[in-house]
């Protein structure tokens, strides 16, 4: 039986060959494809994949669901998983999920953001809100794939953050909340951290260098908004066309007003943040507007915006005497990718409707 097995091989050993070369062709396209795969779909592949069942239960949503505009930045529980559930294998894969969508700088805001729980814990001494550093959550929507839709979350006290991927591509990575408390630490072992202070410093910097007519086209009120104006609301709202115009600025003052928007995109990976700035570039930078109100020292109540044709940040420093600081980036057709995925399928009719958000 054996030789007779063997036969065949010894008689075409041509035909043998060319059997090996088609295997190995076909390995290696396979190899080749798990290697072209997506980061971000590598990495949320690799979580779900050490997930037990039931916790991969809580944290998969199908992408159509409302639970993925369900966004907030406030203490309380969300519909997920927690770090705080996971053993050290799962979260060791849920941040290499999260590090698919971030820079190695965003990276470190975001643990800092972790650890001011324990600022505020110790504070407060008890008297506030549950703070714990592992009640944040990851939240998978849709089956992470680099052909189709799918996305993620990562939300918990001041950090919420999506990206919705098409074909393997992050297509939306807004609404961007990133908020402080204590925005300056001024005792205990993290005593000087200042995690939002570039984006506090250059505003500030922005406006000392305007001319006193600039200066009054800035400055919108004497008194700050206690809080982002737009809120968690699904869809951001156009904030009014005022403040100085980035046409008007001088050289030196647009700079800084190109560098103070970077700043804020610069969470995201390297691409992402180019990105951003790139759809910014083609809408016009003239058009974008830089107001101001509150006070203008630091120490006092005080609130910037920058407002484009495509964009909306808002920066709030008001609450806690002026040491509680709340940041967004909203984009008017690019948040949750919804308008992006409406004009996909506009422009591509033979598509499933069934993976529309």
């Amino acid at each position: 039986m054996r030789g007779r097995m063997l036969e065949p091989v010894k008689q075409n050993p041509l035909r043998y060959a060319a059997a090996a070369v088609l295997l190995g062709s076909v390995v290696g396209l396979a190899l080749h494809a798990a290697r072209r795969e997506s980061a971000a779909t590598r990495a949320a592949r690799a979580f779900l994949a050490v997930l037990p069942p039931e916790k991969a239960t809580k944290v998969r949503f199908p992408f159509a669901s409302e639970e993925r505009f369900n966004w907030h930045f406030v203490p309380k529980s969300r519909n997920g998983l927690c770090f705080k559930e996971m053993t050290a294998e799962e979260q060791k894969s849920a941040w290499n999920l999260l590090r698919a969508g971030l820079s190695a700088d965003g990276v470190k805001r975001l643990e800092t953001i972790r650890q001011l729980e324990d600022v505020l814990h110790a504070l407060e001494r008890g008297t506030g809100p549950t703070r714990d550093p592992d009640l944040y959550f990851v939240t998978v929507f849709g089956e992470p794939s680099d052909r189709g839709l799918w996305a993620w979350r990562y939300e918990g006290h001041h950090i919420s953050l999506q990206w919705t991927v098409r074909d393997g591509k992050v297509i939306a990575d807004t609404p961007q909340f990133v908020g402080a408390n204590p925005a300056e630490v001024r005792e205990g072992p993290m005593k000087g951290t200042r995690l939002l202070a570039r984006e506090e410093d250059l505003a500030y910097d922005l406006l000392r260098s305007l001319s006193e007519p600039h200066r009054r086209q800035a400055i919108l009120s004497a008194n700050a908004p206690a809080d982002i104006l737009t809120g968690n609301a699904r869809r951001a709202a156009r904030q009014e066309d005022r403040g100085v115009a980035f046409a008007d600025l001088t050289p030196v003052q647009r700079r800084i007003l190109r560098e103070l928007v970077a700043r804020h995109a610069s969470i995201r990976t390297p691409e992402g943040a180019k990105q951003r700035l790139d759809r910014a570039d083609r809408a016009g930078w003239d058009r974008v507007r830089f107001a101001w109100m509150g006070g203008l020292e630091p120490g006092q109540g005080h609130y910037y915006r920058i407002q484009g044709p495509t964009f909306l940040i808002e920066f709030d420093n008001t609450q806690n005497d002026a040491n509680h600081i709340h940041t967004v980036w909203r984009d008017f057709n690019g948040d949750f990718g919804v308008d992006l995925l409406a004009e996909h399928y506009r422009t591509s009719p033979h598509l499933a409707s069934t993976n529309r958000p």
